[in-house]
């Protein structure tokens, strides 16, 4: 339902009614109530659209970049303050919450440290005894059971108190904090670079039109009232 359309249309039915039928009261408050629903509607309007020979319609498409950076310092300014950021990682490792190491963990390749281990047996004082019961292809069968134990003692180890300690601290410290922010404002740039003038207006003008519609319907309304009292006192 379009209020506006749906304003307007009645305004101009109760002025070309009064009109017809000579009431004063039903024509002015006809005619005030179309002028006060036109010029509000008419506002709205030139939010988006340039308007000729109306100084600072398309208001929106025209300050498009200013847009852009206001929302970038609201979102920095007003949600990714270092306060803030500080409270999130204070919740989030208090109270025994910790990062969650273990799944990146799990997809950390550990075969080359082991055959690095082999490596160096191999070039050991080792290596001789080695290469008596076959050589390095004698260790392989080792291989997946260490893989297993090395990534468990590192999810185990990340677990610890210290590592938890030493992590939050890392965390806190200024130049984390900084790198954080950074990191969050480079997205919110690539995210914003994304945007057109026509995306915005679209986005914007549903936004006002679903909200800001009412201001048509009152304006008429109180142009309407504004205009039966006016018939009594011409």
């Amino acid at each position: 339902m379009n209020k506006s359309l749906i304003t307007n249309v009645v305004a101009l039915a109760l002025l070309a009614g009064g009109y017809q039928a000579d009431n004063q009261i039903a024509f002015y408050a006809g005619l005030f109530a179309f002028s006060g629903a036109i010029t509000n509607w008419l506002a709205i309007h030139m939010l988006f659209e340039k308007v000729p020979g109306l100084y600072g319609s398309g208001v929106i498409p025209a300050r498009f970049e200013e847009f852009k950076a206001a929302i970038k310092n609201l979102m920095m300014e007003q949600f990714f303050t270092q306060e803030n950021i500080d409270k999130f990682l204070n919740k989030e490792m208090s109270g025994g919450k910790s990062l969650n190491l273990e799944p990146i963990i799990e997809r950390i390749d550990f075969n080359p440290t082991f055959d690095s281990l082999v490596e160096v047996i191999a070039n050991s004082q080792f290596g001789g005894m080695l290469a008596m019961f076959g050589g390095t292809e004698a260790l392989q069968p080792m291989k997946e059971p260490f893989v297993e134990k090395m990534q468990g003692a590192i999810i185990e180890m990340s677990q610890s108190d210290t590592i938890k300690n030493a992590l939050k601290e890392q965390l806190e410290s200024p130049a984390m904090i900084d790198e954080i922010k950074t990191n969050v404002e480079n997205i919110i740039d690539q995210r914003l670079s994304e945007l057109t003038p026509r995306l915005v207006k679209e986005m914007v003008q549903k936004m006002i039109k679903e909200h800001l519609g009412w201001l048509v319907v009152w304006g008429g309304v109180f142009g309407g009232l504004i205009g039966v009292v006016s018939s009594f006192v011409a």
